[in-house]
């Protein structure tokens, strides 16, 4: 099983970048995914999470308005837009397998996800 995150890159503060998140191995159709981010010398942090269908989506307060998570089970993919960047939303981004097709109450926290990719940076700069 392997989860490929890419996309990421530098831009400037206001800009916008899509990462998508690949898997081989796994169809993705089965399960609720997730994206992380982890600063320096920071915790790694919930970002967003879509169910297996793309019916329900759930968003980070930090990133609520600007982020947007989407899904394509066909291509076996899932992708987060991210809009109106700002210096603080720079991290390596990750994405990852939900424990459940659906999300529960634990859906914001890392420890319930299963497979995760190897990480995208996103730098933004002031």
């Amino acid at each position: 099983v392997q989860l490929q995150a890419s996309g990421g890159g530098l831009v400037q503060a206001g800009g916008s970048l899509r990462l998508s998140c690949t898997a081989s191995g796994l169809a993705l159709s089965s399960y609720a995914m997730g994206w992380f981010r982890q600063a320096p010398g920071k915790e790694r942090d919930f970002v967003a999470a879509i169910v297996w269908s793309g019916t329900v989506t759930r968003y980070a307060d930090s990133v609520k308005g600007r982020f947007t998570i989407s899904r394509d089970n066909a291509k076996n993919t899932v992708d987060l837009q991210m809009n109106s960047l700002k210096p603080e939303d720079t991290a390596v981004y990750y994405c990852a397998s939900y424990r459940h097709p659906y999300l529960d109450g634990a859906y914001d926290s890392k420890e319930f996800y299963t497979y995760w990719g190897q990480g995208t940076l996103v730098t933004v700069s002031s």
